[in-house]
């Protein structure tokens, strides 16, 4: 799409009445009983399920990845009769050093392998080495890539130049999808997230992402309804659809069910699939299989009784 500034120059976002309906969410749309169990397992497989840590070694990423084939117990599986569903996490995450071996361990499971680039989570390096960051990890055999946008360039509010970087790493993806996270805990205002959104879904994103998990305010509701909006004038503008992806501090099943109420809500069903929707996580996946169990039996069981992603 080309660059049109006048799609966001004005753009003004009234904090309190975003504050407010962000609230709404958690408070009035629960979700319970049989429901609450279908809305965990979608939630499951729109998960990009990440590692992302200094110390990541291949037997992290295998573990990894086979908590990804396999992310929820087959007693589990077998109460919701789901056994035959073939249920797996939308994505496993890694750095771009650890591609080639998350792509030989989720094999003949389509499960894609999605690795951080650019310089992540600063994106303090030279554009020549993020762009080339991108090509290795794409060469590796990831199938999405998830760059972080220059917070130089949003705050200094050259969104021109904001717009020619990720084009450019739209580029370098090829046939890679393109996830932009725009490190909105970093952002001054609602308003710069929403042009942050709109100039990265201009050149090409084809996922809008919220944070890198490093910031210290990563997802919460009310950046992800400015974000969500946004994907929603972008739509009716070009008729191009986009997906979002929360990502940092979504620790609990009802915090991830919250975040597929947002997408119901502000974007609709299809906005709630893994080819629109994702939750960039690594712990809640554990909590959605405590509840999933208690749903199926009527007790808890311990953290310690489940297998470690």
């Amino acid at each position: 799409t080309p660059y049109d500034a006048s799609w966001f120059a004005d753009a003004r976002v009234n904090k309190s009445g975003t504050d407010n309906r962000a609230a709404e969410l958690r408070t009035r749309r629960s979700v319970k009983k049989k429901w609450q169990l279908a809305w965990e397992i979608r939630a499951i497989q729109c998960i990009d399920l990440t590692t992302l840590a200094g110390d990541d070694t291949p037997s992290n990423v295998k573990r990894l990845c086979a908590k990804a084939r396999n992310p929820i117990s087959p007693d589990i599986l077998k109460s919701l009769g789901l056994e035959d569903a073939g249920i797996t996490t939308g994505a496993v995450c890694v750095y771009p050093n650890r591609v080639a071996e998350a792509v030989n361990a989720v094999k003949g499971a389509n499960i894609p392998v999605a690795s951080v680039a650019t310089g992540f989570p600063a994106g303090q390096t030279p554009l020549s080495t993020r762009l080339e960051e991108i090509r290795l990890a794409v060469a590796d055999g990831a199938a999405e890539i998830d760059i972080v946008i220059s917070r130089t360039q949003a705050l200094l509010g050259d969104w021109k130049g904001l717009y020619d970087e990720v084009k450019k790493m739209k580029k370098a993806c090829g046939q890679a999808h393109l996830k932009t996270i725009l490190a909105t805990g970093e952002l001054p205002t609602y308003a710069d997230v929403y042009k942050a959104s709109m100039v990265c879904m201009m050149a090409g994103a084809d996922f809008i992402k919220t944070s890198t998990g490093k910031e210290a305010v990563n997802a919460i509701l009310p950046i992800g309804l400015v974000m969500t909006r946004a994907i929603r004038d972008f739509y009716e503008r070009t008729n191009i659809k986009v997906g979002f992806k929360p990502a940092g501090g979504i620790r609990s099943a009802k915090d991830a069910v919250c975040w597929i109420v947002l997408m119901m809500e502000e974007l609709g069903e299809e906005w709630t699939h893994p080819d629109l929707f994702r939750i960039g996580a690594s712990s809640v996946l554990g909590d959605i299989e405590r509840q999933l169990y208690h749903g199926t039996t009527g007790r808890y069981h311990g953290k310690d009784y489940i297998t470690m992603s």
